[in-house]
């Protein structure tokens, strides 16, 4: 069995494409025509005001028309991601009509459902050469929009597939004692220590200290770690499975923008778990986006971790409507309109996503998997237009521009991954 895959990385879409598409459309489409499995993580909700503005939103509050979605349906993609930070702003009502308006399309996805069992359920894709899973999730998200675990008496809540994780800040006993005094100091934890006194709440562990919503642990250095929760790693793990006894090829695809300290193009260490354990438990390559920017690919026990993919629609700016909220945000008056508010966000252009190169080039990654295994890997760049106007900028066109490759070279060689560059396209061999 042979079966090709491409992947690409946050589709933001706020405008209709053109008749017969923009220039360079047609070559992105024939390109991602050529593969069997052509996957994108969907970072919008797709409907007609069916839901009402969430109190909190991913950055900004994404909806455009279900229209859009025939749109994205035009670059040939056939699976979608749909859990990511954008999933809920629109709240319950959002999700739902989005589900909606994609499976009156028959568009094949996972992430977001009318529960927990639904959201973090597989997906799957008939193709000629192989049936293939995708299970998707988020890690960046508001509490407020993990989907609800079903009861024997109650529905579950509407919402994404969360990857959760916890942090703990390892530090020497000099900064221990300093976290220790400052908690005395300031009364953080009193909310904390009367809950365990009053048996709600179990008491730390010896040699750990709540600063907060914080946990410091003592050690004989400072660090930083970061782990995946253990509730949503072992769901994950075993929808991994029964999607193996169902499929012949299994993808798990995160939404993520937490990073390692300081630096937005590497992924926090919990990811780097997470995927890792995907890979053992059965899953042929681990697909992440979210930060969007590029991020490094590692070759784990022969299965890609592609920790993000970057943007391959990127039109924050030209969405049509906003809530009060936003504009409040800003202090701005309610009757503001969207341009008047991207102008004040952005600074006139000046500030933000616009002016970061990283955020307007990217790759798309094919690979082909014969008998199980992945055979090579291939890196197409694609660039978003940043030096254009607000209402042109935003749409993928290939580039065949070596110096994306050369940087993602760089980002991949701590993974261990050699990237081979010519005429344009990157490869990855010996896989």
């Amino acid at each position: 069995m042979s079966i090709t895959l491409i992947a690409t990385g946050d589709a933001f879409i706020t405008r209709s494409l053109p008749e017969g598409g923009y220039e360079g459309f047609k070559e992105v489409k024939e390109l991602i025509g050529r593969h069997d499995v052509r996957f994108s993580n969907l970072e919008m909700t797709f409907h007609d005001h069916e839901g009402y503005p969430a109190a909190f939103s991913g950055g900004t509050w994404a909806m455009t028309g279900p229209q859009m979605l025939d749109d994205i349906r035009s670059f040939g993609f056939n699976l979608y991601n749909t859990a990511n930070n954008h999933s809920c702003d629109y709240s319950h009502g959002g999700v739902l009509a989005t589900i909606a308006h994609l499976r009156e399309r028959g568009m094949i996805f996972s992430g977001t459902g009318k529960h927990l069992a639904d959201a973090s359920r597989a997906c799957y894709l008939e193709t000629k050469h192989g049936r293939v899973a995708l299970i998707s999730l988020s890690a960046t998200f508001h509490e407020s929009g993990m989907a609800g675990i079903q009861s024997d008496e109650m529905c579950g809540r509407p919402g994404l597939n969360p990857l959760r994780f916890e942090t703990i800040y390892h530090v020497t006993q000099e900064n221990y004692r300093k976290a220790g005094e400052l908690a005395a100091l300031t009364n953080i934890n009193a909310e904390s220590e009367k809950s365990v006194k009053n048996g709600y709440k179990n008491p730390p562990d010896p040699g750990m200290l709540p600063f907060g919503r914080y946990l410091f642990m003592l050690d004989t250095r400072d660090w930083v770690e970061t782990r995946p929760l253990e509730e949503d790693m072992v769901r994950t793990e075993r929808e991994i499975a029964e999607a193996g006894r169902q499929a012949d090829v299994v993808l798990v695809s995160f939404h993520a923008h937490e990073m390692r300290d300081t630096a937005t193009n590497v992924p926090a260490m919990f990811l780097e778990t997470f995927s890792r354990r995907c890979v053992d438990a059965g899953a042929s390559a681990v697909i992440g986006h979210g930060p969007h920017e590029l991020r490094g690919i590692e070759i784990y026990q022969g299965a890609p971790i592609f920790y993000s993919l970057g943007n391959f629609l990127f039109e924050t700016e030209t969405v049509l409507l906003q809530p009060g909220d936003a504009y409040r945000n800003k202090k701005m008056p309610p009757d503001t309109r969207v341009g008047s508010y991207m102008d004040a966000r952005s600074k006139n252009g000046t500030a933000g996503y616009g002016v970061l190169p990283e955020i307007w080039q990217s790759v798309m990654a094919g690979w082909t998997i014969e008998n199980g295994q992945v055979t090579e890997i291939r890196l197409y760049p694609i660039a978003l237009g940043m030096e254009k106007k607000r209402s042109q900028k935003g749409v993928p066109v290939l580039t065949g521009d070596e110096g994306v490759l050369h940087y993602l070279s760089e980002l991949s060689a701590p993974c261990g991954t050699e990237i081979v560059i010519r005429d344009g396209v990157g490869y990855i061999r010996n896989v």
